[in-house]
């Protein structure tokens, strides 16, 4: 029994329905499946019908981006409660923040002489939490950009012509929101961010676990993990991180976590959630 903990659909910057995803996670035999759109939890209720539908266990999540000492990190947002007003007024924020960040992004294109318009990218994007992947499809579809990935390394990479900074949380505030909203928090692929040295002061905040199985590290980087996570006592997580077909392919498939994992992430949430229960 396997499961993928990292997923993203349609209403974040995934191309995939929440059904789509589900029948995809169907198809490559999951036990279980976590929802993580960015900044938002839109996609839990279809997701978790879809994954009911096909006898498969649905886990609500979200992935929220924060900041240490100046360095962006990613903290995923598991088992939380969909309907807790301060998340859900958190969540709010956090989108009408990518919404003017998508605003300042094309602004900024128009000022090299692309015609494109904000109006074009959120009818494209369609949801409520925007991001760079949308400007780029944008871009693609227009024909100003051959590829997404030509979108980036021209316009949207980080130190690029159109690149907007990002609004982030502290990662000791979003630690505390998640668990404020019955969740628990898992540092989300270590290795792209570049995270170790933090790793003490996230622990010490609450920090929950750790993603070590990602698509993107290598099998040497996830032993390294396991190793740390070991170190801090943390909950390992996994999952491929698919967006569906922004890579050219879906990913799901690509990570499979041993469901053994996805026992103890239960157990600590359930843990959690009886102390949070007057006695």
């Amino acid at each position: 029994m396997f499961a993928d903990l990292h997923l993203h659909t349609n209403f974040s910057d995934g191309t995939f329905t929440p059904e789509e995803v589900v029948a995809h996670g169907h198809r490559f035999g999951f036990a279980a499946l976590a929802l993580t759109d960015h900044d938002t939890v839109e996609g839990c209720p279809p997701m978790r019908r879809a994954c009911e539908a096909h006898g498969i266990e649905f886990i609500s999540g979200s992935e929220l981006t924060a900041e240490s000492d100046g360095n962006e990190l990613h903290l995923l947002a598991y088992g939380i409660d969909i309907a807790h007003p301060r998340l859900l007024t958190e969540l709010a924020r956090f989108q009408g923040v990518r919404q003017n960040r998508i605003r300042e992004m094309v602004a900024r294109l128009n000022g090299l002489g692309i015609p494109l318009a904000a109006d074009t990218v959120f009818r494209l994007a369609n949801c409520r939490a925007p991001g760079r992947p949308h400007v780029a499809r944008a871009l693609v579809q227009a024909g100003h950009c051959t590829s997404l990935d030509e979108a980036f390394d021209r316009f949207l990479k980080k130190g690029k012509p159109a690149w907007v900074p990002k609004f982030k949380i502290s990662a000791a505030d979003a630690i505390a929101l998640i668990h404020e909203a019955d969740g628990l928090a898992v540092l989300a692929h270590p290795g792209l961010n570049r995270t170790d040295e933090f790793v003490p002061d996230l622990k010490a905040a609450g920090l929950d676990g750790m993603e070590c199985f990602h698509i993107k590290h290598s099998t040497a980087m996830a032993e390294h993990y396991l190793t740390l996570a070991d170190q801090y006592h943390l909950l390992v997580t996994g999952g491929s991180d698919c967006h569906g077909m922004n890579k050219g392919r879906p990913l799901i498939g690509t990570i499979k976590l041993p469901y053994e994992h996805v026992e103890e992430l239960k157990a600590h949430l359930a843990a959690r959630r009886a102390r949070a229960v007057p006695a």
